[in-house]
């Protein structure tokens, strides 16, 4: 009794608290978003959202129909993509946040293979900061990454807390500037941290910097420095810096999914089932 594409709309609403947001995050007219949404409430013989000139707010059955409209939608979707996977062929361009390389990449690759063999799938692994920038530029057709600071695009995956990582029974000077092994800029946690540091006026010091994840660990685990990475996605060999250190908290940071419009979508819908299956979220 639920059309799918109202229940798209009333999710992306339910997502973003704003009819322009959502509009904008599905390429429709918020005028559209609004009759898909009145609609779905003339269905359900119950308003879903309370709304005035400033905010957007679900009511109790909203909350309620946010799940019923999940499942619906991904329950159609599984169905599409069953009865279509023989025909999904041809070639998209996938960017990867390095930080989840050797956690969430080996899965997803090894799930779209087995579904769809003939998917040809161009990976980039770089900063979430520069495969934002190359996703912009058209060079990418979907982004695994954090999202920056500020920006509400893109499907949120999950949020995890940043923290600071060390080799076991590595010891900070207290007065002495905080040793920071990092990414280059755009790097998103390297933000986080020099934004905490400053705040909390704490000196730092640069004593290594990597574009890679691997290069990165290597110098925590010898000694270089301290590292931020996500709380869920702690590489081995590396433990959480002591309170007694006294390092600024870094807050949360957001994973999600961006994909672009205009790319194919039987390929978009391949690749974005494999990244959403339960084992890929960090819990």
């Amino acid at each position: 009794m639920f059309d799918p594409v109202q229940l798209r709309s009333f999710l992306a609403v339910a997502q973003a608290l704003s009819f322009t947001r959502a509009a904008d995050r599905l390429g429709l007219r918020q005028s559209t978003v609004s009759q898909h949404v009145r609609r779905l409430e003339a269905a359900v013989g119950r308003p879903l959202f309370l709304r005035d000139t400033h905010s957007v707010a679900l009511t109790v059955d909203g909350e309620a129909m946010v799940t019923f409209a999940r499942d619906i939608v991904a329950a159609g979707d599984r169905a599409r993509r069953h009865f279509a996977a023989a025909r999904v062929r041809g070639r998209v361009r996938l960017g990867v946040s390095d930080d989840l390389v050797a956690t969430h990449l080996p899965r997803v690759l090894r799930d779209l293979r087995h579904r769809h063999p003939l998917v040809e799938l161009a990976v980039t692994v770089d900063l979430s900061g520069t495969l934002h920038d190359r996703f912009d530029a058209r060079e990418l057709d979907m982004v695994l990454a954090k999202r920056p600071p500020g920006e509400s695009r893109g499907e949120a995956l999950w949020r995890d807390r940043l923290v600071w990582l060390a080799a076991p029974g590595h010891r900070l000077a207290p007065d002495e500037p905080v040793p920071f092994v990092a990414y280059p800029p755009p790097s998103i946690s390297r933000r986080h941290a020099l934004d905490a540091l400053a705040a909390a006026g704490r000196a730092w010091q640069i004593t290594c910097t990597s574009t890679s994840l691997g290069g990165l660990v290597a110098a925590a685990q010898a000694g270089l420095g301290v590292l931020v990475h996500s709380a869920a996605l702690v590489p081995p060999g590396l433990v959480p810096v002591p309170a007694g250190h006294r390092l600024p908290p870094l807050g949360e940071v957001e994973f999600i999914l961006l994909h672009r419009e205009g790319a194919p979508r039987d390929l978009i819908a391949a690749l974005t089932d494999a990244i959403l299956a339960p084992s890929t979220r960090a819990d």
